[in-house]
């Protein structure tokens, strides 16, 4: 498998087939005499700022924290071992329902989109 062909940028999904977002970043874990392991799969604009540079990166993770909390500056992490399937798109075995990756987009329907008149 060639990771970044095979895994960044690709659509992710949850048990549901509910569209999570895009693999975004890879986490691996380095092992002394073996090859790197990958444990995890980040999604969120603080990861594809950190694709840009660590400048771009921590100027989003501080933006990130301003507008909606410390508890969003770091990236979202899923599991490496919750791969259900890697196809078209990359499904997980979770829930999106009990995770804060849609936090950002409630914040924003709540605090802006719902204050637009007609929205």
């Amino acid at each position: 498998m060639k990771l970044v062909r095979d895994l960044l940028d690709k659509q992710v999904v949850d048990r549901e087939q509910i569209k999570i977002g895009k693999v975004d970043g890879l986490v691996a874990e380095l092992r002394p005499g073996k090859p790197p392991r990958i444990i995890a799969i980040e999604l969120g604009s603080i990861t594809l700022a950190r694709r840009l540079g660590a400048g771009p990166g921590r100027w989003m993770a501080r933006l990130a924290v301003k507008l909606g909390g410390k508890q969003h500056g770091e990236p979202h992490r899923i599991a490496w071992h919750k791969v259900k399937d890697i196809g078209i798109d990359i499904e997980f075995d979770i829930d999106v329902g009990e995770t804060s990756i849609f936090a950002w987009q409630d914040w924003l329907r709540d605090h802006v989109i719902g204050r637009i008149p007609g929205a």
